[in-house]
């Protein structure tokens, strides 16, 4: 598996991504609190599909853990049995994580759908954490890395946990998006430390510490837009779903911040995209920032000008999370011959 490490590496990747598109799409459906429970959903590893399942029904029967819901709370069944023709209360706890009581259809195949998505990264993860044993004896750090990656997988499945637990509590939804992109960092650190050897590009010191703060601002800008999301999401429960000309009528602060900086991150970016390019520096991904940028800044100005087209929500957090990971490589590139350096002499300035 050692000649196949970084396929399989490239492989979790893509899953990541998968879980944090599916996570977007949870979000604009509404749909956090479609299972209200975890891991399982409504005590079912299968959820349910109507709310007939969720109710007390004379001789139905009922396994221990399983979950009703009446007089508007959420009841878990004490133990397996068959239920007789009056309600026995004495089977039955009350849910007491919180006091989320509502079922919809839709709302529960898609949170399930996306820990689904959950379930699949973390086994391709842990695939990938197998095959990097390989590494043990000439690049430990590659191992070790790797599981670290399951670990912090299993502590984002908890974090999932604890976002339902505190029924979508912002800062705890912020951590969860954060940690999914620490992952995405992890994961492309292996994929880069294990490619093989290629010509050692121009160093110039200068560019890569502009790539780490282009970095940094990304992620900044990353909470930010998590928070502004909060703010809509609120909106739209005050106003309505279909009033999207009000959701951003009296923003908080953090909307203008996150605007502002969305200038910063053009301009610092169109610099680092000039030196790289007059030094000749040979970062190519540097044109996949300029892109994804454009894509940002123009679902973000949709969102903002057209009331919030169908969607741009999930494609502008989707753009962002795609970008970081991007700017992160770029970042690898750069400092790679900082590991190694004998093998470099820096490039002299041009400007």
């Amino acid at each position: 598996m050692h000649n196949h490490f970084r396929s399989i590496a490239k492989v979790a990747l893509v899953t990541v991504y998968l879980v944090i598109i599916a996570g977007t799409v949870v979000r604009m459906t509404g749909s956090g609190m479609g299972c209200p429970d975890w891991p399982k959903c409504f005590g079912h590893y299968i959820p349910p599909t109507d709310i007939s399942e969720l109710q007390w029904q004379e001789h139905k029967t009922f396994k221990k853990g399983e979950v009703i819901i009446r007089n508007e709370s959420l009841w878990v069944a004490t133990r397996s049995f068959v239920t007789s023709s009056n309600y026995d209360p004495e089977n039955w706890n009350p849910y007491t994580k919180h006091d989320y009581a509502v079922f919809n259809a839709a709302h529960t195949w898609t949170e399930f759908i996306n820990r689904l998505f959950g379930a699949l990264a973390g086994l391709a993860t842990l695939f990938m954490a197998i095959a990097s044993i390989t590494y043990w004896k000439k690049m430990k750090l590659i191992t070790i890395l790797s599981w670290l990656v399951v670990f912090c997988m299993g502590f984002q499945a908890w974090l999932g946990a604890v976002v339902v637990y505190s029924v979508l509590e912002p800062v705890k939804i912020t951590i969860h998006m954060v940690m999914a992109l620490v992952i995405v960092a992890m994961i492309l650190y292996l994929i880069f430390r294990t490619k093989s050897p290629v010509k050692k590009r121009p160093y110039n010191k200068r560019t890569t510490q502009l790539l780490w703060l282009a970095l940094f601002i990304t992620l900044i800008q990353v909470i930010l837009g998590t928070e502004v999301r909060q703010f809509v999401d609120e909106q739209v429960k005050l106003v309505g779903e279909n009033a999207q000309n009000l959701w951003l009528q009296k923003p908080y602060l953090q909307f203008y911040i996150h605007r502002s900086f969305s200038i910063l991150v053009v301009l610092l970016n169109l610099y680092i995209a000039y030196k790289i390019y007059k030094l000749g520096l040979g970062y190519d991904k540097i044109n996949w920032v300029m892109f994804l940028i454009l894509l940002a800044v123009l679902s973000g100005m949709a969102m903002y000008y057209l009331d919030f087209p169908y969607g741009t929500q999930p494609i502008h957090l989707v753009i962002a999370s795609l970008l970081f990971g991007v700017q992160f490589y770029l970042v690898l590139e750069g400092t790679s011959s900082i590991t190694n350096p004998k093998d470099f002499r820096e490039k002299p300035r041009l400007v």
